[in-house]
């Protein structure tokens, strides 16, 4: 996937932060975010964003159990990929979060990831659980 390319969808990962804290963040966001059902620590948002609907997915306690996956299931968020996303809510949620470097096509690696410090620093790595 080339770096200008828009993502089909975007998934970050963020450290250390609750679900409120998160759906604070979204909310301030989105135009509009409704829960639409929950499964244990897996919660379905649909969020209006700009003049798109958006599913959000997020799914506590992922990966070594500090982590909170968010994705975003849909190539009509705010955000061109990954790191646009990690960039803003680093930033916003005064956290590190996390992305995939690449895109999940064929040939990429899918061990390489952006780390985002909410300082806007970055830093590729290969994220090992």
């Amino acid at each position: 996937m080339s770096d200008n390319q828009r993502h089909p969808d975007i998934e970050i990962y963020i450290k250390d932060r609750s679900l409120e804290q998160i759906t604070h963040w979204l909310e301030s966001i989105c135009k509009q975010l409704e829960n639409e059902y929950n499964q244990g620590q897996v919660h379905h948002f649909v969020a209006r964003m700009d003049t798109q609907t958006v599913p959000v997915m997020i799914h506590e306690k992922v990966s070594g159990k500090a982590w909170t996956s968010v994705w975003f299931n849909s190539d009509q968020s705010p955000w061109q990929k990954d790191l646009d996303c990690a960039l803003q809510a680093a930033e916003q949620l005064d956290t590190q979060v996390r992305c995939i470097a690449g895109g999940w096509n064929t040939g990429d690696d899918p061990d390489e990831w952006w780390k985002v410090e909410s300082t806007g620093e970055t830093s590729k790595m290969v994220w090992q659980t």
